[in-house]
């Protein structure tokens, strides 16, 4: 009975010294291994997405990014400006599979029970879209007019 005591008592100290090697190579695998997961991991805090923005200046038609991936259970905030001069209809069968939060435009808060048909640009400015993603998939937005001419893209969550 004692040698075990000894033995347990000298695993302990070894654990909280940081002098067992078999440990310490799990922990640091582990510890390699976390970024990924962590990049991956629901948080309880919104997380912004990559601002959208429709047309520029120079290029009405352009997007300055297309695809997004997104993580099933997480709040996002979500910047979609308009800076091409144009009308541009933003629509998306993603607001059908998210809870809506709000949506801000000009420091002005809609707050919503359902999800919207489209978001729509009379002139430059930005809206801001607050959710929380629910359901798995790969939605599609666009604006429609225009998809032809390279304004459409995906929102994948995973």
């Amino acid at each position: 009975m004692r040698r075990f005591r000894t033995i347990g008592f000298a695993i302990l100290a070894g654990i909280a010294l940081g002098h067992t090697p078999a440990l310490a190579q799990d922990d640091d695998d582990e510890a390699a291994a976390a970024p990924a997961a962590q990049a991956e991991k629901v948080t309880r805090s919104s997380k912004n997405l990559p601002e959208l923005i429709l047309g520029t200046k120079e290029d009405q038609f352009a997007v300055n990014q297309k695809d997004f991936e997104l993580i099933a259970g997480q709040g996002y905030r979500w910047k979609i400006t308009a800076k091409g001069g144009l009308e541009y209809k933003f629509a998306t069968d993603l607001f059908r599979n998210v809870w809506m939060n709000q949506i801000v435009i000009d420091r002005l808060e809609v707050h919503m029970n359902g999800a919207p048909a489209w978001l729509e640009f009379d002139s430059d400015g930005t809206i801001r879209v607050e959710f929380t993603t629910v359901r798995p998939g790969i939605y599609t937005w666009s604006v429609p007019d225009l998809a032809e001419k390279g304004m459409k893209g995906t929102i994948t969550i995973k």
